[in-house]
């Protein structure tokens, strides 16, 4: 097993939504990297994470143990100040099912994107051990809400949470009661929500669907539920739910300009 290995934040673009875990493990004056993207399943004892692709490997002939044991420390202490955090255990290969074949799904949904504010100030302040017991009990009450909402998380990425719904007004109720559940552990959340085509191949959702929903999230202030203008076409038969124009906005990368509501109540 690793001496080493750290699990990192998300990295959202339009080709996909993963996480990226390093290992770095030390043997004399020898130094084994390897790394690449993976998925998280569960949270707590019960998390268990897959490569979702085969890892990159390095390896790296420092001359002398001591010149080892500096590089080791240093690349640690790099990717710890990324906001990564420790893992026990091996990471798993992704065992692929005949069924799983290289076709992509597509699917129409309503996509919802979580992400915590100030996570890296917070897990700074309260330590690994501490930070390891909050995004537990933070998981848990996100997957506790989605199931209420029927909603079906695709993907859970270092503070982040990625859900589809079939319905826009149960993925804002859903995102709602997120907010409220998690206010109780001192967590303040962003989230976005857009309406639209999405393909998940590999275990990774793409598609422009996805790549705008995570900018809207992140238009988003801490305690804001944003949601396109998409969103707001289909929620026109459910007046009891409030959305504020927000205005207009650019979305990186993304073409025109688009307008944005503000979930109210």
């Amino acid at each position: 097993m690793p001496k080493y290995l750290r699990i990192g934040v998300h990295q959202s673009n339009v080709s996909g939504y993963t996480s990226k875990a390093w290992c770095v493990r030390r043997t004399g004056s020898t130094i084994f990297l390897k790394w690449g993207a993976v998925e998280v399943e569960g949270a707590g004892k019960g998390r268990k994470v897959y490569w979702t692709r085969l890892p990159q490997e390095k390896t790296i002939r420092c001359r002398t143990a001591q010149r080892a044991q500096d590089y080791a420390k240093a690349a640690i202490a790099k990717r710890r100040n990324h906001r990564y955090e420790p893992l026990t255990g091996a990471i798993a290969n992704r065992r692929r099912s005949a069924s799983n074949g290289a076709e992509p799904k597509q699917a129409l949904a309503t996509i919802l994107i979580v992400d915590i504010v100030g996570s890296t100030a917070k897990a700074a302040k309260l330590g690994d051990a501490r930070w390891t017991k909050v995004m537990g009990h933070y998981y848990a009450a996100v997957r506790k809400e989605l199931k209420s909402s029927r909603g079906k998380e695709v993907v859970t990425t270092g503070d982040g949470v990625l859900a589809t719904f079939r319905a826009p007004a149960a993925g804002i109720t859903c995102a709602t009661a997120i907010q409220k559940a998690v206010r109780t552990l001192g967590l303040e959340i962003r989230v976005g929500l857009h309406a639209g085509e999405y393909t998940l191949s590999g275990g990774e959702m793409v598609g422009l669907a996805f790549h705008i929903c995570t900018r809207v999230a992140a238009k988003a202030r801490g305690g804001e539920v944003l949601v396109s203008s998409a969103v707001k076409e289909l929620m026109k038969a459910q007046p009891a739910i409030g959305l504020k124009d927000h205005g207009m906005h650019r979305l990186k990368g993304v073409p025109e300009r688009w307008r944005l509501y503000r979930v109210e109540g």
